[in-house]
């Protein structure tokens, strides 16, 4: 099934050699150009189409705003764009953001009470069952997981 533009791809992955992902998984994957933070409510969307049928609805919001947090910060700290993936399994939700920046992430408190910058990590770390920062050769991947059993 395609949500959304042309760039998103959903759809059950049995049996398209996903080693690492569970048979009947649902998955996402979109393409976030450079600097395009009208991206960020487009992924939402297609987060919630996705997770429609995964039966977690408070779990959802979660994945929403989270999702929301991790898309941002790499619209808004990178120089490239960069690669939303989420995959639905049984267990739960893992969702990853890849950019091309190899510089990690920092989770910091915002500066002051009005300013509008400095949370989404502290979200992440606060909301996510886990998260975490994956190096990879160009960049690197941050994700967070929800588990189904938390719901």
């Amino acid at each position: 099934m395609t949500v959304g533009a042309s760039s998103v791809k959903t759809g059950d992955i049995a049996g398209e050699g996903a080693d690492t992902i569970a048979e009947h998984a649902q998955w996402l994957r979109r393409r976030l150009d450079r600097a395009d933070l009208g991206a960020v409510p487009e992924a939402r969307r297609e987060l919630r189409a996705l997770l429609r049928h995964w039966g977690k609805p408070g779990r959802s919001e979660i994945a929403e705003l989270l999702t929301s947090e991790l898309v941002t910060n790499a619209l808004v700290h990178t120089d490239d764009g960069a690669v939303l993936t989420a995959v639905v399994e049984p267990a739960g939700l893992r969702v990853e953001v890849r950019d091309f920046v190899s510089r990690r992430p920092e989770v910091c408190g915002p500066d002051t009470d009005d300013d509008t910058h400095g949370r989404g990590l502290v979200l992440v770390q606060s909301l996510a069952d886990a998260w975490g920062v994956q190096p990879h050769g160009v960049g690197k991947s941050v994700w967070f997981e929800l588990g189904a059993e938390a719901a």
